[in-house]
């Protein structure tokens, strides 16, 4: 996730420092030049636009598919293509409207909404849940991360076939795959700060968050699996089934039935942000840079990504959307490289013009 970030590094210093529109294409000023407004700039764009929509459309699928399993084990309601399309639709329809009122209403609320409710969850969950042994795991697992990355981050000498397969192919891939909304996102809402705010704010601040947050759901699970031999998260996790895995955690947990629900309804109202941001930047950078584009543009983007999302999960379900993260996701990694390369330079030509 930090490539993401330092994306939107890259995007806001050629944007706001060197007068560029806020476009991907802007970040390859030091190589390309003034031929960024060639061809070279609209492959690089092109290229990033079909990498956002694919790459939102595979977080959407997966979403819908976690809640439709939630719905069916709480409420009966039956986990198949119907309910999943008529999700797909209702997201889209509440991101659209969202994202018709701009950045600074529909988008900003919404996102404030769901971080408390984030936060409350969490809160549940460390109170509820083992909390001594969370803050240990934060701890233990923090280390253990710093021990295990390099051999869990490259493709050589792995025998453990299916965390390599599942983790690290098809989530880094997911994950660049989301790098033009994400970093163009971020530099947008970016504009004023210093490369220092943006590095603490930007990095070092989420990736400690979302280190509490698996070591709150995460320590969870693997305490009720030691301590009482509670075998409903790990039985899911061996079948392939992990979206059900939270709701079977949630099961040993006070007030199951009410965190299953926050549970659901933050995993909605993440992809409903993410798509109507995602809407957004995707037409920006379709738009040339022109950050008040038409609302009908904003409503385009917006049905597409729905679109391709419904053709997804009915087309191949889960291996579709793995698939299209990979086909958008890896080949998206070259640009990164050379927007880190960019960056670079860029920097220390303004270190020198300072001087």
């Amino acid at each position: 996730m930090g490539n993401l970030r330092c994306r939107g590094l890259a995007l806001a210093f050629f944007a706001y420092n060197r007068g560029l529109p806020l476009l991907i294409r802007s970040a390859f000023y030091p190589i390309f030049g003034d031929r960024i407004w060639g061809w070279p700039g609209h492959i690089i764009d092109t290229f990033a636009i079909f990498a956002g929509i694919f790459g939102l459309a595979t977080s959407l699928g997966l979403g819908v598919r976690q809640v439709t399993s939630g719905l069916d084990y709480l409420f009966g309601i039956p986990a198949n293509g119907l309910t999943m399309v008529l999700l797909i639709v209702g997201i889209t329809a509440i991101a659209m409207a969202s994202v018709m009122t701009g950045i600074n209403v529909g988008i900003k609320r919404l996102s404030q909404f769901n971080m408390i409710l984030a936060f409350v969850l969490l809160l549940a969950v460390i109170v509820l849940g083992p909390t001594l042994y969370i803050f240990r795991s934060l701890f233990s697992g923090l280390t253990t991360y710093v021990m295990k990355i390099v051999p869990l981050s490259n493709w050589i000498g792995r025998g453990d076939t299916d965390f390599f397969h599942d983790w690290t192919t098809f989530y880094w891939a997911w994950w660049i795959a989301w790098a033009p909304f994400i970093g163009t996102f971020i530099a947008r809402i970016s504009k004023g700060r210093t490369v220092r705010e943006f590095v603490i704010f930007v990095l070092l601040l989420p990736t400690l968050l979302c280190l509490i947050w698996f070591s709150a759901f995460g320590g969870t699970a693997i305490h009720q699996f030691l301590t009482a031999g509670y075998t409903g998260v790990t039985e899911k996790v061996e079948t392939y089934n992990y979206e059900l895995a939270l709701f079977k955690m949630f099961e040993e947990l006070p007030w199951a039935t009410l965190l299953s629900c926050i549970g659901m309804t933050l995993t909605i109202i993440f992809f409903v942000t993410s798509s109507d941001s995602g809407s957004l930047i995707i037409d920006i950078i379709a738009a040339g840079g022109k950050v008040d584009a038409p609302i009908p543009q904003r409503v385009f983007w917006c049905t597409a990504e729905g679109l391709v999302a419904i053709a997804l999960l009915l087309g191949g379900g889960l291996k579709s959307l793995q698939a299209a993260s990979l086909a958008t996701g890896f080949p998206f990694a070259i640009v990164l490289l050379g927007m880190a390369a960019c960056l670079w330079v860029g920097l220390n030509r303004e270190v020198r013009e300072s001087r």
